[in-house]
């Protein structure tokens, strides 16, 4: 088993991708770690908005929870129907193209890729910022730990679309029955104290109010809040992962997410305001976390504490896992457009889109290593990408509607219209509460992705409008090239090259930069090794042409041979034939071939299209392989 096989499983036929499908039970984990994982932080990132009203901020909290709730419900509502009407996936980026246009499609998948990036981030040191609350001995080790959790998620989504789902379904569903369990109890709690428990472990004293209630105020701690709703489309736009009925499956996945969710959404308000729990200074010496502080007033620091404490971190630091699964192929449906590198579109050795995990992988160590793992600062900037992506994909969707008609239509543009107007009307409250605190970032990343996505669409159309072709082939035949061989010394390997150089035509020229000692001893080798034997076979041999190199440059002098050959003869192609010694294995790899792929390179770039360029292997471990058989008599 080769290293690949142990750390990604062996390689997977195309034909079983079906087999590769996931249903609800891997689906929540898979595609709802993102939307249920907002639960820890949505509710305490409003809270601390409202910090400065003291407990009069409990009051204001609670309607908050309720408006967020509404407008979940009618996510939910719109969402549903987006995968009914697209069950291929795509979500907003192919909603919004279809309906409203390029442009649109392009600002949706804009939003949303920047989203999941910032998802990875923001998720994997969240919840490592929570474990190292826990374990201050670990703050030193912050940004390894983040990486180390990125490595991991990233290589189990390698791994394929059902291993990612199975992986991550006991954190998830660990911490959903914890959490619950504790929430649960702590109404049950309430309702028999007549509303009014016992906390096991008094959470601190609010501090007195030192601000005043404005609407300001309330706005930004509603747009805080609504952090809470991110990922609500990853359902939607993953609905090719899930196995037939698909869209019975995903909206199934979906309606899940989005009631737990809202349990959890509901159960956290309600008992932070029975307990009188608010948020503490997340700068101060005494911080606590909502949840810590919740989790204590209901059960005490005991084991249970400490159980539901440990999947709340688990599945923040994985609740990136969402962004691995939607962001690849979000990129392969840019990819097939045209609008991204088409290699994005391939599916790699476990049937998920490679290139996209990767690339994740890079842009979000990138962002942990640029903030040192504490991206706080990134929040503000989540929301807005995924209620622009909202907003685009139900306002299509109620052009959809309008276009297919149908005996449901107008009661689906309704819902859809209204899923617009709400997004649309929480996305302009979080741009305006939330554009001085990084927000402004945004504006100005998802345009310049719209930009970049555009140039990639330009540059393929241009390609493929020079590559096209109504000619029909010359039938008459062309002159044989002029074959180019650049030698070093005379080996197996030059003797190979020449020997397939030969074949393809009977002008073949050696060309040696004359820059070491194998110089002097290759004229004589060449005359003894292959001028004399292919004359004494009736054959034309290579001639050899010595260049000098008073610089000791390799490249330069070769190219400059075979840029004057190509001048000289015009009517002519140039064939470049380039020797190169392959090692069977990585480590010998390193000891060869560098000189041929420079050469390769160096050609490539620096010709045109009258220079052909061949590489002609010659396999160490085949010959090795000979030589061993010759040694032990069998041949």
């Amino acid at each position: 088993m080769n290293i690949l096989d142990l750390l990604l499983g062996r390689p997977l036929a195309t034909t079983e991708e079906e087999r590769q499908r996931i249903g609800v039970f891997a689906g929540i984990p898979m595609l709802g770690l993102d939307a249920l994982s907002s639960a820890a932080y949505g509710p305490e990132a409003a809270l601390t908005i409202l910090i400065p009203l003291g407990a009069s901020g409990l009051v204001y909290f609670g309607p908050i929870i309720v408006v967020i709730l509404a407008i979940l419900g009618i996510l939910f509502l719109s969402y549903r129907q987006t995968i009914e009407a697209y069950p291929g996936g795509g979500g907003s980026y192919t909603v919004a193209s279809e309906n409203l246009g390029r442009k649109a499609g392009l600002l949706a998948a804009a939003a949303l890729l920047l989203d999941y990036v910032l998802n990875v981030a923001v998720g994997i040191s969240a919840g490592v910022g929570a474990l190292v609350s826990a374990v201050p001995s670990l703050h030193s080790h912050i940004l390894s730990i983040c990486l180390i959790i990125l490595a991991i998620v990233a290589l189990v989504n390698l791994r394929g679309i059902k291993e990612s789902g199975l992986a991550f379904a006991i954190p998830t569903y660990g911490f959903l029955g914890s959490l619950i369990a504790v929430l649960a109890f702590g109404v049950c709690k309430t309702l028999a104290s007549g509303g009014h428990p016992v906390a096991v472990e008094a959470p601190p004293a609010i501090p007195a109010s030192t601000g005043v209630f404005s609407l300001w105020l309330v706005m930004r701690a509603f747009a805080s809040g609504c952090t809470a709703m991110t990922g609500v489309e990853a359902v939607s736009n993953g609905t090719g992962a899930f196995a037939r009925p698909t869209s019975k499956n995903a909206a199934a996945t979906l309606a899940w997410i989005v009631a737990l969710l809202a349990v959890l959404l509901a159960g956290i308000a309600f008992l932070c305001k029975v307990y009188g729990i608010a948020a503490t200074d997340p700068d101060g010496a005494n911080y606590q976390s909502v949840l810590s502080m919740l989790i204590a007033a209901v059960v005490g620091r005991g084991f249970a504490y400490y159980v539901t404490l440990a999947t709340v971190l688990a599945v923040l630091a994985l609740s990136a896992n969402t962004s691995f699964a939607d962001f690849p192929r979000l990129c392969r449906l840019l990819a097939l457009d045209e609008f991204l590198p088409r290699s994005f579109s391939i599916r790699g050795r476990r049937l998920v889109f490679s290139g996209g995990i990767m690339v994740l992988t890079v842009l979000s160590a990138i962002l942990l290593i640029a903030f040192g793992g504490i991206t706080d600062r990134l929040i503000p900037l989540f929301a807005v990408g995924a209620f622009l992506a909202f907003t685009m994909s139900q306002s299509g969707m109620v052009i959809h509607w309008w276009k297919n008609g149908g005996g449901r239509a107008w009661g689906s543009m309704i819902i859809n219209g209204l899923g617009a107007v709400c997004t649309a009307s929480a996305l302009v409250v979080i741009l305006a509460a939330k554009f001085v605190e990084g927000a402004w970032i945004t504006v100005l990343l998802i345009p310049a992705a719209v930009v970049l996505f555009e140039g990639i669409h330009r540059h393929y159309q241009s390609v493929a409008k020079l590559l096209a072709c109504d000619d029909p082939m010359d039938p008459r035949p062309d002159n044989p090239p002029i074959v180019v061989v650049p030698v070093k010394v005379y080996n197996r390997v030059t003797a190979k090259a020449l020997h397939f150089a030969m074949g393809l035509s009977p002008d073949v020229i050696a060309l040696h930069v004359i820059d070491d000692e194998d110089a002097a001893n290759l004229p004589e080798a060449w005359k003894t090794h292959v001028e004399e034997p292919l004359r004494a076979g009736g054959r034309q041999p290579p001639s050899l042409k010595m260049i000098e190199s008073p610089y000791r440059r390799l490249f330069q002098p070769l190219l400059a041979a075979i840029l004057d050959l190509e001048k000289q003869n015009p009517a002519r192609t140039i064939a470049v034939v380039i020797p190169e010694l392959v090692e069977a294995n990585w480590r010998g790899s390193l000891l060869h071939n560098q000189r041929a792929e420079l050469l390769k390179a160096v050609l490539l770039f620096r010709g045109n299209d009258r220079i052909a360029v061949i590489n002609v292997p010659w396999y160490l471990d085949e010959a090795q392989s000979r030589k061993g058989e010759s040694a032990d008599g069998s041949h």
